[in-house]
């Protein structure tokens, strides 16, 4: 593979952003109680985790780079939080796929981190 040009292009950003879209799906059948709490929540952390690579992809600076990960990085371990208190909740019936998709995406950012830190 050449060289990427556009965020689009990072593996990391198109799980992210299935992962944004299965968020979606998942809090569709949560009570109207939680539309502006729990599901709000967990809507902008997802969307923050793809947002901030996109942004940090654009970015010239190396720091400037891995700041943005990291953001996208914290937004996911709060994700991760939300999936468990859904489930603890009775909310989803299991977090398994949600989980399973953000440890993907955890990998992928350390790898992006990590690559990003060698180009210093």
């Amino acid at each position: 593979m050449g060289k990427i040009s556009h965020f689009r292009q990072l593996k990391v950003w198109q799980e992210a952003h299935t992962l944004v879209l299965m968020v979606y799906q998942a809090t569709k059948c949560y009570p109207g109680d939680e539309r502006y709490g729990l599901v709000s929540q967990m809507r902008r952390a997802a969307v923050s985790i793809p947002a901030n690579i996109a942004e940090g992809f654009k970015r010239r600076g190396i720091q400037d780079k891995i700041r943005f990960y990291n953001i996208s990085e914290g937004s996911l371990e709060e994700l991760k939080y939300f999936f468990i208190l859904s489930k603890d909740l009775g909310y989803i019936s299991s977090d398994t796929d949600l989980m399973a998709q953000s440890e993907t995406i955890g990998r992928l950012l350390n790898g992006l981190i990590a690559s990003t830190e060698r180009r210093r």
